[in-house]
């Protein structure tokens, strides 16, 4: 049962840690043109980014270190 806590973990992480990478990559995420599509709901694009990226880095971290 941990391994699956841990690989999940492993897992959580390795995609948190690569949307947060993309979001900061100017080719991979256009932020100018976000900003020109979503107007006035622009920093939802943040809220989406940290519960998608920096989020699920930690809770995978927690994850792989509590059961591993």
């Amino acid at each position: 049962m941990h391994t699956i806590f841990a690989s999940t973990g492993f897992v959580l992480a390795c995609v948190g840690l690569a949307i947060s990478v993309a979001f900061w990559i100017p080719r991979l995420c256009n932020r100018a043109r976000l900003k020109e599509m979503l107007g006035s709901r622009y920093p939802v694009v943040y809220v989406v980014y940290i519960a998608n990226g920096p989020l699920l880095l930690i809770l995978g971290l927690i994850l792989a270190l509590k059961f591993h």
